[in-house]
């Protein structure tokens, strides 16, 4: 094994950057790390981060968003300075023996290893936090420490531990490639850098604030954007059960205990939501409204738009055609 590169000094040249995007990770997940290397170079003028992007395989990832990712294929990539792994949904199932042994691989080159969402979740099972200080989602701690008891694992935004960096969401991904831009660019640049975002800034690792009473569970957000990516089609809670890895009654538990609903009344509401937007801001016919918001007929589409809303989908346009003088 190579001995590990600082890649957290002071550097003009560009960071050799892999980010290895796998099946169903979030598209926000993916662009926490992608947007901060791209406005850093914007405004460097010069390439302050050179990446390219890495699949398990040759064929191309989907994002839960529908995205798709083509990418060098794992087993082709030779080295980097930086992998950064971004994960979302099904890691037994994505953490192959030849995944884990391509992660191995690159990690034994001196490359500094990174994860976001699920990405500690890989790198762990590949063994490459052993003895490391990690973190997670603030939900997963618990199970991701009893997994993996030789992690040491925190309760931080985002935990840098030598040449090995995790973070604990999207937003703390961001910070966390803030903090690389301040070690190798500077402070002032890196605060440039997050002033494209309306950012505070890169902070230090500090402790993750557990959510409030009604909201999201990492399964219950997991959920929610499956929804929202299927509004035109709504899925079968046994169907949505299945690509998260869990029963539909801890679905239902897990909605009821964090919103106080069922994952059948938050579907509806997703939709309701979006057919309200198409009817007041598109001129969308009533009955492609409905179709694209799940419904195959305009009775029932008037019925629950009626019921959500408290008027007609025909009298809400027809208002929202006047202005309303005060």
């Amino acid at each position: 094994m190579k001995s590990a590169k600082n890649i957290l000094q002071p550097e003009h040249r560009a960071l050799k950057t892999a980010l290895l995007v796998l099946n169903e990770c979030s598209t926000l997940c993916f662009a926490s790390a992608v947007d901060p290397m791209r406005a850093a170079n914007r405004l460097a003028d010069r390439p302050a981060f050179d990446w390219d992007y890495v699949t398990p395989t040759d064929a191309p990832v989907m994002l839960t968003s529908a995205l798709a990712v083509t990418g060098i294929p794992l087993a082709r990539l030779q080295s980097c300075d930086l992998m950064i792994v971004v994960a979302g949904f099904q890691m037994a199932r994505q953490a192959t023996p030849s995944l884990l042994a391509g992660l191995r691989r690159i990690a034994a080159t001196g490359a500094t290893m990174a994860g976001i969402d699920g990405g500690p979740w890989l790198l762990a099972e590949a063994g490459l936090l052993d003895g490391h200080t990690a973190t997670t989602h603030w939900d997963d701690l618990d199970s991701f420490a009893s997994r993996f008891p030789k992690v040491d694992v925190q309760a931080n935004r985002f935990a840098i531990s030598e040449n090995r960096l995790t973070s604990g969401g999207a937003i703390p991904a961001v910070e966390m490639i803030l903090h690389i831009i301040a070690a190798r660019h500077g402070a002032s640049f890196a605060a440039r850098v997050s002033n494209q975002f309306l950012c505070e800034g890169a902070p230090a690792q500090t402790k993750t604030d557990a959510p409030k009473a009604n909201h999201h569970s990492a399964l219950t957000s997991k959920a929610n954007s499956l929804m929202e990516a299927a509004l035109d089609d709504p899925l079968p809670l046994a169907h949505i059960a299945d690509r998260l890895g869990t029963s539909p009654r801890t679905l239902q538990q897990q909605f009821r205990l964090r919103l106080n609903t069922t994952p059948q009344d938050h579907y509806l509401q997703l939709r309701m939501a979006e057919a309200r937007r198409l009817v007041t801001d598109t001129d969308m016919s009533l009955m492609d409204v409905a179709q694209a918001t799940g419904f195959t007929s305009q009775s029932s589409f008037a019925r629950a738009f009626r019921t959500a809303h408290g008027l007609s989908a025909r009298d809400l346009r027809q208002d929202g055609a006047y202005p309303t003088h005060h």
